[in-house]
């Protein structure tokens, strides 16, 4: 299993914050926001992940992730050199991914469960064709939508956006896809904002009866930091989480400790190289503890 992030775009909504710096690396409370999606893939055992980012940003992912081994995982870099659609993200990794099944998440969706991990190494474990994940939203306009009326039953069909959305289920940033994928992705055909869409590949896996949807309950956050209010809203939900829990949404270093990526030793004896802060006095408290 592969995994892919989408930290590319122009982040247009976010402008002039975005003007010389990706969203994805702008800070969430604690974190760089790339921090978010790479941390589901991690919990869910992904360790091999391409990094979709835009030309003039790639060096300062570098600079920020490195390859990875910091985390127990290997990051490779690709380049999208302009914004084509979410499903184009399988051309541009086509041979990274060729013959295996991989697992993408958007750079700027934030999720948290206490039961989500487990779902999602679930889902991959028994993933036949596509999987996706699917919520219920207040204004379904904005998203893909499900057309279903009985989660029991498969979707009749996916819609983009719809002036008259026929549920409110929408279409989350996390799928899972087989080993055709690339293969699918070369029947699209653009839309009428010139892109590949998402919506038109899931699709075809729901046409060829190939399509699972795992619908996340009440216990689920689903949030987008693409924008400045919802960058603000997703902080604000760290902070309150983190301040009355006492643990950390996202921290790589932990999670890869406790999935088993890296040794005790390896993780204490690079956390005690950062430089004195909260985040590195965290880290040792938890490895302390163990």
């Amino acid at each position: 299993m592969k995994g892919i992030v989408l930290a590319g775009g122009s982040g247009t909504r976010m402008f002039p914050l975005t003007k010389s710096v990706s969203k994805q690396l702008l800070g969430v409370y604690d974190k760089p926001a790339i921090f978010y999606p790479l941390s589901i893939l991690m919990l869910a055992d992904v360790r091999e992940i391409a990094l979709i980012v835009n030309p003039h940003e790639k060096q300062a992912f570098i600079d920020l992730l490195g390859d990875g081994s910091q985390y127990g995982i290997k990051i490779n870099y690709f380049v999208q050199s302009e914004p084509r659609g979410i499903a184009d993200a399988y051309n541009v990794v086509k041979n990274y991914i060729e013959g295996e099944s991989s697992m993408m998440i958007l750079g700027d969706n934030f999720f948290y469960g206490y039961e989500l991990p487990k779902r999602i190494r679930k889902a991959i474990e028994n993933n036949k064709g596509a999987t996706v994940f699917a919520m219920q939203v207040k204004e379904p306009k904005r998203f893909g939508v499900l057309d279903i009326k009985d989660p029991n039953l498969p979707p009749r069909g996916i819609v983009e956006k719809p002036a008259h959305p026929p549920s409110n289920w929408a279409v989350t940033g996390l799928y899972i896809f087989d080993k055709d994928v690339t293969k699918y992705v070369n029947e699209l055909q653009p839309s009428t904002r010139g892109e590949l869409e998402i919506t038109e590949l899931i699709d075809i896996y729901l046409k060829k009866q190939n399509l699972k949807v795992e619908y996340l309950g009440r216990g689920t956050a689903w949030l987008d930091t693409g924008t400045p209010d919802g960058m603000l809203s997703c902080a604000s939900f760290v902070k309150t989480v983190e301040e009355r829990q006492g643990f950390k949404i996202a921290c790589l270093e932990e999670i890869s400790y406790r999935r088993g990526f890296m040794t005790l030793d390896q993780i204490t004896s690079q956390v005690k190289k950062y430089p004195n802060c909260s985040y590195r006095d965290y880290i040792l408290q938890v490895l302390e503890a163990t």
